[in-house]
């Protein structure tokens, strides 16, 4: 079971969100490292030196799964099952995997996601 990051819940690292803080910890914690792709990465990654320190602290934390073609494709179909258009969200909802809990900003567009995919996945609002 995984966590999988978006774009919020680096942007709540970033802002030295204590309880984000503790859930990053627990995923280290729990033996499988936390998920994100590199769309996310390019959502939220600025390249300001010093200033988005808590950022990269928190990516050396996380494993990054590429945003290549056959996630885009699986990506995709969720876009078309669930009528939605965010290709970036979509693709954290085709990564993630039964028992995977994705944290969110946009709990309510992942949750219809996760739906389309036909997963167990917990959806939990940053």
């Amino acid at each position: 079971m995984s966590v999988v990051l978006d774009a919020g819940a680096f942007l709540a690292l970033e802002r030295n969100d204590r309880a984000m803080w503790r859930r990053l910890k627990g995923a280290m914690l729990s033996g499988h490292p936390p998920l994100t792709h590199g769309g996310v990465v390019a959502q939220v990654w600025r390249g300001g030196t010093g200033r988005q320190a808590q950022l990269a602290r928190a990516l050396q934390a996380v494993e990054t799964v590429p945003l290549d073609e056959d996630l885009g494709r699986k990506a995709g179909v969720l876009l078309g099952r669930s009528g939605l258009n965010d290709a970036v969200d979509a693709a954290l909802a085709a990564m993630a995997a039964h028992g995977d809990r994705i944290v969110t900003t946009d709990p309510d567009d992942l949750a219809s996601l996760v739906a389309a995919a036909g997963r167990r996945v917990d959806v939990i609002p940053t």
